[in-house]
């Protein structure tokens, strides 16, 4: 009897054993086998040729120049002989000469009805600005307007139906995303580059570059010629606007910025349909400073104003220079730039509550935000 009973089991357990494994090949089937580590997306492309034939066509080169006009000086300045053979009579300075200053860089095609996003400092100051489109094609470029906030500057070239850039998603971008450099660097026509995210938004950068440096970091390299073109993702949409490397020739390779499409995104429509940004201002220039709490010895940031300009709001809230800000709008400033982001997303005519010390006692103001002038 008992053997008779293993048997049955044996033999119903084979079945369900065999039942279970079929199961399970069936969801296998359906559902796909499990990648390897982290889901689909551990598996990169073997080519990011698409991305580039994306945004290519929207990526042109800049060439820029103008005359500048110096003085001259003679081969025996600062020459003592001649100063005492030729009499007090005698200026080494000669008549003026010019030059050509000449700069290159790169710019993106945002609209396909002739609109153009660059870096400032490409176009700054330059009286004749050519762009050499993706077919070959030559044009005048002119400038519409500047922001040197953030190192943009819109150009608008006499053309229609150019392929315009596509722009990424807000928020879209994440550290250790791929991301591909379009530009032309060293002025040897357009080129790409490959690297990743690195950081976003780092307030700690202190770049230098410009007031709001809310930027990219990446390890694509960034060379002369490149600043002004498209960052884009893996897909071939713009993530940024490239515009400087840091660190060159101090060891610093592979760290390298970009203006983030979405800053870049509001300064073009508000150049385009005012002519100028957008952006609030309180009217100080300031410089970080650290406090240490008299009880406690914590060590925290203030900003201290190093200088109010006239008629501005602060000026007007009777603030002044050695005043040093600990918060705005009820948080506590952490930096500068966290202090000028926060500034700047704010629309003219904001009320903001701002906390700050003066020979040691804690005050507030209510402050009405003016347009920052342009």
């Amino acid at each position: 009897m008992a053997n008779g009973l293993r048997e049955h089991l044996r033999y119903f357990g084979g079945w369900a054993i065999a039942g279970l494994a079929l199961a399970l090949l069936i969801l296998l089937l359906r559902f796909g086998w499990p990648a390897r580590g982290n889901g689909a997306e551990a598996h990169a492309p073997r080519s990011y040729a698409p991305a580039v034939g994306a945004a290519g066509p929207s990526v042109v080169n800049i060439y820029a120049n103008r005359i500048v006009t110096e003085p001259s000086y003679s081969r025996l300045e600062g020459n003592p002989a001649a100063q005492r053979f030729l009499g007090p009579s005698f200026s080494p300075v000669g008549p003026p000469r010019q030059r050509l200053e000449e700069s290159l860089g790169s710019a993106v095609i945002v609209r396909a009805d002739g609109y153009l996003l660059t870096n400032n400092h490409v176009v700054e100051k330059k009286d004749n600005i050519r762009a050499v489109l993706w077919d070959g094609r030559t044009t005048d470029a002119r400038v519409v307007a500047t922001d040197p906030d953030t190192d943009l500057a819109v150009l608008k070239i006499d053309a229609d139906e150019l392929p315009a850039v596509h722009f990424a998603d807000k928020g879209s971008l994440r550290i250790g995303d791929v991301v591909l450099a379009i530009g032309n660097p060293f002025g040897l026509g357009q080129s790409v580059t490959m690297g990743i995210v690195s950081a976003i938004g780092n307030e700690r950068l202190n770049v230098g570059l410009n007031g709001y440096e809310y930027l990219i970091q990446t390890d694509a390299a960034v060379n002369t010629g490149n600043s002004g073109g498209a960052l884009v993702n893996a897909e071939g949409q713009l993530v940024g606007i490239n515009t400087a490397m840091f660190g060159r020739g101090e060891g610093a390779e592979g760290i390298s910025f970009a203006i983030p499409a979405e800053t870049a995104r509001a300064v073009l429509d508000d150049i385009v349909r005012q002519g100028y940004v957008t952006r609030a201002w309180l009217g100080v220039e300031l410089a970080a400073v650290e406090l240490r709490h008299s009880i406690t010895g914590e060590l925290r940031i203030g900003l201290q104003i190093q200088a109010v300009a006239n008629n501005s709001p602060a000026a007007q809230a009777e603030l002044r220079p050695g005043d040093i800000l600990i918060g705005f709008r009820g948080s506590p400033v952490s930096s500068l730039a966290q202090f000028r982001n926060a500034e700047a997303n704010l629309a003219p005519g904001t009320m903001v509550d701002l906390e700050a010390v003066r020979a040691g006692l804690v005050f507030a103001k209510h402050v009405k935000l003016a347009q920052k002038p342009h």
